[in-house]
């Protein structure tokens, strides 16, 4: 059954410390110490920086004396969570969760107990799992960066909750974790396909590499950013559209790139899972 096969991948990685530890809690500790020192140079710089007549809007919003809204930080923190900081960790547990049995040649003692297909998707609901909880924890370390910087530089905080607000925080923060399930399924697919650890680390990421010069290589090719090969060659630029719609800025896209941008993303999130489900079913697994 589907739920025995996610109840085991869950025990499995509930005694994994090592990867709880590299895939949920190091970049938002990294993320954290970055904006802490951020903060204290800015503080300890405060004057010098004042007195420069080309500061950058960040730089003069992190350092003005306006009351801040939690709610807008944390929103605006919901669109950001599928960071290049903690995408290559995430795919660290991914990785592992999916190549750990070709590593260590499991796979023909429990595929007797289970169908393929439960277990491949026992492994991805774990992985999705493991996904959001990252995002979380890297959430509450930005919450806890903006209470520091709050302290620091003397600024009240209020909490103006609003509908539309909440809407933008689900939709933004749903976004940014299809962005994240998207790698940990090209992971899948590659682990599947070359029984490597390593390959389903590092493959992911070069195919991130490629999607960001993709655009630069359209133009070459006298393909403007918005048409349809580019757009589905990019799912990195597609879901920025998406967030960009989702934050209300939609009207300054060009017309049909929203259909375009969704279609990019139901392909980078379905072809892998189902090339995964198609070569894992007819593999040999007693060959590993």
């Amino acid at each position: 059954m589907l739920l025995d096969a996610i109840r085991a991948e869950g025990f499995r990685l509930s005694k994994s410390r090592t990867t709880w530890f590299w895939s949920v809690f190091f970049a938002p500790i990294l993320s954290l110490i970055f904006g802490i020192i951020g903060v204290v140079f800015l503080k300890a710089n405060e004057a010098q920086i004042a007195a420069q007549t080309d500061i950058p809007p960040e730089v003069i919003a992190m350092m003005a004396n306006a009351p801040i809204n939690l709610v807008t930080e944390i929103v605006t923190a919901a669109g950001k969570l599928d960071s290049i900081l903690l995408l290559p960790f995430v795919l660290i547990g991914a990785a592992t969760l999916y190549a750990a049995d070709y590593r260590w040649e499991t796979w023909r003692l429990i595929s007797a107990r289970n169908s393929r297909t439960n277990l491949l998707l026992g492994k991805l609901a774990i992985a999705a799992l493991l996904s959001l909880i990252a995002i979380v924890v890297m959430l509450l370390s930005g919450v806890a960066e903006t209470f520091i910087r709050a302290a620091t530089f003397d600024r009240t905080l209020t909490f103006d909750i609003t509908g539309e607000a909440v809407g933008g925080f689900f939709a933004l923060g749903g976004l940014s974790f299809l962005r994240v399930m998207q790698f940990t399924m090209l992971a899948l697919l590659t682990a599947v396909v070359t029984r490597s650890l390593l390959a389903a680390l590092f493959v992911p990421l070069v195919v991130a590499v490629a999607q960001f010069f993709s655009p630069q290589l359209f133009l070459t090719m006298g393909m403007q950013p918005d048409a349809w090969l580019p757009v589905l060659a990019n799912p990195s630029g597609a879901i920025d559209a998406l967030k960009a719609i989702a934050s209300g800025a939609g009207a300054a896209l060009p017309e049909g790139l929203a259909l375009k941008a969704w279609v990019s993303m139901a392909l980078w999130t379905l072809l892998p899972i189902a090339g995964a489900m198609f070569w894992f079913n007819r593999q040999d697994l007693s060959k590993e």
